[in-house]
């Protein structure tokens, strides 16, 4: 039974943001201070993604695990409301089925609009509200930052050999340099 009144539990889930809320301010904290430049809810775009990286063609989507059912299985049948809870995510007991139902269209949303992106070229990234928790929020940013540079590397049709072997060939370069000043003194 829930302990507060409907009027009580309206305001609760009423004042719950959709934007600029932490996980997504975590996010945008970790890419600013790693160089890597953004727009927010970009509206030309379908869905409104959270953070749009127009140089690496590259939604991303910051979730909230109970909003966008993380790791939850939704049975096939639409009018079947038997769901279990996962770690991250339990629905209430109350109005269960009113949950059930928007949780369900909320994924079906999520999926469609990233099929639209997809469609239009752009890549799309979900970080979840759970990835970010201390434990494992740097290697949650550092995995997103590795992502985007390999986004950026293949859309380029960059081959990680050939930045290697070009990388190498600069240093060797510089190498000689610096020996040649160092041979000079």
């Amino acid at each position: 039974m829930d302990r507060l009144t409907p009027q009580q539990r309206h305001s609760n889930m009423d004042a719950i943001r959709s934007k600029d809320t932490k996980p997504e301010m975590i996010v945008r904290r970790g890419l600013w201070s790693r160089g890597f430049r953004y727009r927010l809810n970009y509206k030309r775009l379908p869905g409104h993604p959270d953070l749009v990286l127009r140089k690496y063609r590259t939604c991303i989507f910051v979730n909230g695990c109970f909003w966008h059912g993380h790791h939850i299985h939704l049975p096939f049948d639409h009018l079947q409301f038997t769901i279990e809870d996962s770690e991250c995510c339990k629905i209430p007991k109350t109005n269960r089925e009113f949950w059930v139902a928007k949780i369900r269209r909320n994924m079906e949303r999520d999926k469609e609009e990233q099929r639209k992106l997809a469609a239009m070229g752009w890549h799309c990234i979900t970080i979840w509200e759970c990835e970010l928790k201390p434990k494992v929020r740097e290697q949650t940013l550092e995995s997103l930052a590795f992502t985007l540079n390999h986004i950026w590397l293949q859309d380029r049709g960059c081959k990680m050999a050939d930045v290697r072997s070009k990388m190498y060939s600069q240093l060797e370069e510089e190498g000689e340099n610096y020996l040649k000043v160092a041979e000079d003194v």
